[in-house]
């Protein structure tokens, strides 16, 4: 459900028209993998150590910042009390990255008070922007969805997909090409959709079709890979792992598995997609993305029952896999094989994802309690943090900055 900042030039190229590589612009960063290689990121932070700013944001929200060409985008949703209950203003923000000062704040939707209540780890603004040098892109689930300029203008909205949620929304969407790519679970409807990043019209939209699914909610976000020359996009949902052509979105293969509410994002890499099928028990699979229509057990190449996650995403460093349990189980396995090297407790328990930085991988637990730990086959914590505050949302990192966002603050972070 489950990220930031700059130099002085950020000033003079305020608006560029593309995204630099260095840039965070999206959920889990540049390659949505939560690998991050810019300058040495702060090991030693928290509220009153190697702050730079921190800035207080209104409303509720775990949707986590990106940043791009010295600004810092992010979503809430701030309530407004009305007679029949609860209003949500769902909002789209801008701050400057040096000073952390608000450059504009729109109101993109108004969420109406009979709108379901999500889950109690949950919020009205979830889902992850992405931004790509022209536009931002803000997605509120069955809400809608809206492109933004750099300026704060409203380029346009498409509240025409909507859906029955459950416990609210999750997944963020995902860019391919021209195409903003998103996946629907809810209690009604179960597709995977694009829309035209040019107008925000679907382009199109294919149908999950697994009836004999039970429970079909899931709040997972796709992933684009290339395998053997092939690019696809793989998207999790109950029961089962989906790929989908890019330019046509026809389903191209299956792979049945149990499991449902999924939300970690899949990952690719040693020739094999990494998937973790959430509840009720998260089986980790590593699966072979190649054949056509639903494909064989053979495919799944090898699974891990220990230390699965059910909210936070999993990192891959070579030939190492690391998952961070939602109850605080730290494991590291073969990602070829699916050995554990081993499986060790880190403090609280844990919703957002992990990112890895310059050989250190940083958790973050739902307290605020942040552990580095070194990358590889040997556990050793290099580092307790404790930010004092509720934290759901994933890290950020640009040009040695760590952006963290609590329940009421977002903070930049910098070794001084």
């Amino acid at each position: 459900m489950s990220r930031f900042a700059l130099s002085v030039l950020s000033v003079v190229v305020f608006f560029s028209n593309s995204a630099r590589a260095e840039d965070w612009p999206a959920f889990l960063g540049p390659k949505g993998d939560g690998h991050y290689t810019g300058k040495p990121l702060p090991v030693e932070f928290g509220p009153d150590k190697n702050v730079v700013w921190k800035v207080p944001v209104a409303g509720k929200a775990w949707s986590s910042p990106v940043i791009v060409s010295g600004h810092v985008y992010l979503t809430t949703a701030v309530p407004k009390s009305v007679g029949n209950g609860t209003e949500y203003s769902l909002r789209a923000i801008c701050l400057n990255a040096i000073d952390g000062k608000t450059e504009w704040d729109v109101e993109v939707f108004l969420e109406p008070a009979t709108a379901p209540t999500p889950h109690s780890k949950n919020s009205h603004a979830s889902p992850t922007p992405i931004f790509d040098g022209k536009r931002l892109y803000v997605h509120f689930g069955h809400i809608g969805t809206a492109a933004l300029s750099p300026e704060g203008k409203i380029l346009w909205k498409n509240a025409e997909l909507g859906y029955k949620p459950v416990h609210g929304n999750g997944g963020s969407p995902i860019l391919v090409d021209d195409k903003l790519v998103y996946s629907v679970d809810g209690a009604d409807k179960q597709y995977i959709v694009a829309l035209s990043i040019e107008t925000g019209k679907v382009v199109w939209q294919t149908p999950r079709d697994n009836p004999k699914v039970e429970r079909k909610f899931s709040f997972s976000t796709p992933t684009l890979i290339e395998h053997k020359g092939k690019r696809l996009i793989v998207s999790p949902a109950s029961d089962a792992l989906h790929a989908y052509d890019v330019k046509s979105g026809k389903e191209l293969w299956r792979v049945p598995y149990s499991g449902y509410s999924v939300i970690p994002k899949p990952l690719y890499g040693n020739g094999m997609v990494y998937v973790s099928t959430s509840y009720n028990k998260p089986v980790v699979h590593a699966i072979r993305p190649e054949g056509i229509g639903t494909l064989p057990s053979s495919n799944i190449v090898w699974s891990q029952k220990r230390g699965g996650p059910h909210t936070p995403s999993m990192i891959l460093d070579g030939s190492e896999l690391y998952l961070v349990s939602d109850g605080g189980a730290f494991t590291c396995c073969d990602a070829k094989t699916g050995e554990v090297h081993y499986s060790e407790r880190v403090p609280g328990n844990h919703s957002s994802s992990p990112i890895i930085a310059d050989g250190k991988i940083y958790v973050l637990s739902e307290t605020g309690q942040a552990t580095v730990i070194k990358a590889g086959k040997e556990f050793q914590i290099l580092a307790k943090n404790d930010m004092n505050d509720r934290t759901l949302a994933s890290y950020a990192a640009v040009d040695g900055s760590l952006y963290v966002r609590t329940e009421k603050m977002l903070y930049r972070f910098e070794e001084k």
